[in-house]
């Protein structure tokens, strides 16, 4: 088990591990309901370790270790944990590796903060999903239920169990929306997408890419699934880990 230590932020605090090493050094962005001890995150701080690369994991308010209410969570909250985080325990440019939701806050933190930033690697990035992938999938009946009762219990494809999702969520998402809008970003992006991913379809991660103007770079992986976490799928990240860093530090 990993040990941590804590950011406080207002009444709360952010659980977090770090590894010091040199620079640019590693953040990594978890998915919605995930945390710092998931199989991917723990891969790269490997990597990371392996590599001499100082790296940064955290969970976000209501997830993992972090205090807090995952359902009075927003994804201008979790932004703000990104930013928390980017801003205290992390010193000079930094890469942000995103996982799903995460890869959304990654965009989010790294318009907010361009100068802190090295470059991204996104991983079946859930961008704009509160509004793309749930509310204009929902039938009528949904929303109405949504709007009226302030919460919406749903199926998960992955974890196989029914979640909640708040009307506050999907509100707070459209103040963070990014893929109607162009992105000029001065860094690398690498974006990671299974082609059988059954929560962010691959033609969403390609719409991301065609809204960044820069140097960016889609691999698909055929029978890649959300999670894209088999020994292979994490092969490829580290090489494509590798190979941004290569390019950064160049």
């Amino acid at each position: 088990m990993t040990e941590l230590s804590y950011l406080e932020r207002g009444r709360e605090r952010l659980a977090y591990a770090r590894r010091g090493g040199a620079g640019p050094g590693i953040i990594w962005l978890g998915g919605f309901r995930s945390d710092m001890e998931g199989t991917k995150a723990r891969a790269v701080d490997a990597w990371a370790a392996r590599a001499g690369r100082a790296c940064l994991r955290f969970d976000y308010f209501g997830h993992g270790s972090s205090s807090g209410d995952f359902m009075q969570g927003t994804i201008s909250r979790w932004k703000g944990d990104a930013l928390a985080v980017l801003d205290a325990l992390s010193e000079g440019p930094q890469i942000l590796v995103g996982s799903s939701m995460g890869g959304w806050i990654a965009m989010l933190a790294a318009k907010a903060r361009p100068v802190r930033v090295a470059g991204l690697v996104l991983i079946a990035p859930a961008s704009d999903f509160t509004e793309a992938l749930m509310w204009e999938q929902m039938s009528e009946e949904t929303r109405r239920a949504l709007l009226q009762d302030g919460v919406w219990r749903r199926e998960s494809a992955i974890a196989e169990e029914r979640y909640s999702i708040t009307r506050a969520l999907i509100e707070d998402g459209r103040q963070n929306l990014i893929l109607d809008e162009k992105h000029a970003l001065p860094f690398p992006v690498r974006i990671l997408q299974g082609m059988a991913d059954p929560d962010v379809p691959w033609p969403h991660a390609l719409k991301l890419a065609g809204a960044i103007d820069g140097d960016v770079t889609v691999t698909l992986v055929k029978n890649g699934d959300h999670r894209l976490s088999t020994p292979s799928d994490l092969k490829l990240l580290e090489s494509t880990l590798e190979a941004l860093v290569e390019d950064v530090d160049k």
